[in-house]
């Protein structure tokens, strides 16, 4: 235990973020996990309410500095990647056409 009184409050503080910072990545996780089971269903329309609401779930502890962010970038690619393929696999999202010049 620490035994100077500024001591004793950073280990409040730190008790005390670490458990918010907790909650913050048990609800991106749980959004993440959402657009992963909507995508294993093959099911468009629950991805297309859970792939924002991670969205925003990640953003958000990457601005509250839960995450880096280049761990939001990758964690975002890898669902948008991953959404696309099953948007395609469902026949639901057609090849842009190419612009004529």
């Amino acid at each position: 235990m620490a035994n100077k009184l500024s001591s004793r409050k950073r280990v409040r503080q730190n008790e005390r973020r670490r458990l918010h910072n907790r909650s913050i990545r048990s609800g991106m996780r749980t959004a993440v996990r959402k657009v992963n089971d909507a995508i294993r269903e093959h099911d468009t329309e629950a991805l297309d309410t859970a792939l924002p609401a991670a969205q925003s779930r990640l953003g958000k502890a990457a601005k509250r500095k839960v995450i880096k962010k280049n761990n939001l970038a990758r964690k975002q690619s890898r669902l948008m990647k991953a959404a696309h393929k099953a948007r395609i696999a469902a026949g639901e999202h057609a090849e842009a056409p190419a612009e004529d010049e």
